[in-house]
């Protein structure tokens, strides 16, 4: 007898977490959960996984669309749909049930530009003038470092003028960065690597940006108290903290900076095979050269 995709759905997400090959990351698994809890296995879950097509997901679509989901979240959500009925294999490792989906039949919306509210130089300075967390923003809005980088981050990382990214943060809980090109290192500019200096001070090891207890801070709880307070005190729209990365990865893009350079930094895949064959990455002084070149785009803190 079929599974039911509840199930699956469970025994998909214990493999994709214990598999050698790309595991799931924690919020990954969360974000999935989350759309299980709340919209698939209420209208899905207790059918078997053969009779999940594109008639009984249409059914889903239209609930969400009532909802007034927005597209992507639309998409993420029949995304997993997907992933959860491909899942399921035979002995020889071949699908049991193999889909056409039909969007146009599923009436998908379109994901069309999402909403990426932009920070402009001034708001970044008065964020990073914030008297608890300005060496935070400052060193997001002059790396775009993600939040849980910078949250993982220890002292044992700066070296110099330059961050070693070997973990993240994720809910308090210390582990491997998102993605194996998230594994890199970082420059900085001159000036805000004298800020961090001072900032860690005669600190030797733990978190760069630990709490009163030296534990890792609280995503939810820094921009419910610091963050949105700040943004809102400045007129502008509640956003979180990937605002700081666009504002990097902006500034980068009008100082002409290389895209190859600008990728590492990010910690993005290459887009070509051609891209593996650039050494930037591997040429320190270089990497130094154009992150003084380039600065932050923001004036600093005295």
């Amino acid at each position: 007898m079929s599974r039911t995709f509840q199930e699956q759905a469970s025994l998909f997400l214990q493999e994709a977490v214990s598999r050698a090959r790309k595991p799931l990351k924690p919020a990954s698994v969360h974000g999935f959960e989350s759309y299980l809890r709340k919209w698939v296995n209420p209208q899905l879950g207790v059918l078997p996984l053969s009779e999940v097509n594109n008639k009984t997901v249409k059914v889903l679509v239209a609930k969400m669309l009532q909802a007034q989901l927005s597209a992507k979240s639309i998409d993420n959500v029949v995304g997993l749909i997907k992933l959860v009925v491909s899942s399921d294999l035979d002995e020889n490792g071949e699908p049991r049930h193999i889909r056409k989906w039909n969007s146009a039949f599923l009436d998908m919306p379109v994901v069309r530009n999402q909403h990426r509210p932009k920070l402009t130089p001034d708001v970044v300075e008065k964020l990073a003038k914030c008297p608890k967390l300005g060496m935070l923003y400052t060193l997001l809005a002059s790396t775009g470092l993600r939040i849980g980088e910078a949250l993982g981050l220890e002292t044992r990382h700066v070296q110099g003028r330059t961050l070693v990214i070997q973990q993240s943060c994720w809910y308090g809980v210390i582990q491997t960065p998102k993605t194996f090109n998230a594994f890199r290192n970082i420059d900085l500019a001159p000036a805000v690597a004298d800020m961090l200096q001072k900032f860690i001070g005669g600190r030797r090891f733990g978190l760069v940006f630990g709490n009163g207890a030296g534990n890792p801070h609280s995503q939810t709880n820094l921009l419910r108290r610091s963050l949105h307070p700040l943004l809102q005190e400045a007129g502008c729209d509640k956003m979180g903290f990937h605002a700081l990365r666009r504002f990097r990865v902006t500034w980068l893009r009008k100082q002409r900076c290389s895209e190859d350079l600008l990728r590492y930094w990010l910690g993005h895949a290459s887009r070509t095979v051609t891209d593996d064959y650039v050494m930037l990455k591997e040429d320190l002084d270089f990497r130094l050269e154009v992150a003084e070149k380039v600065g932050v785009g923001f004036s600093l803190p005295a």
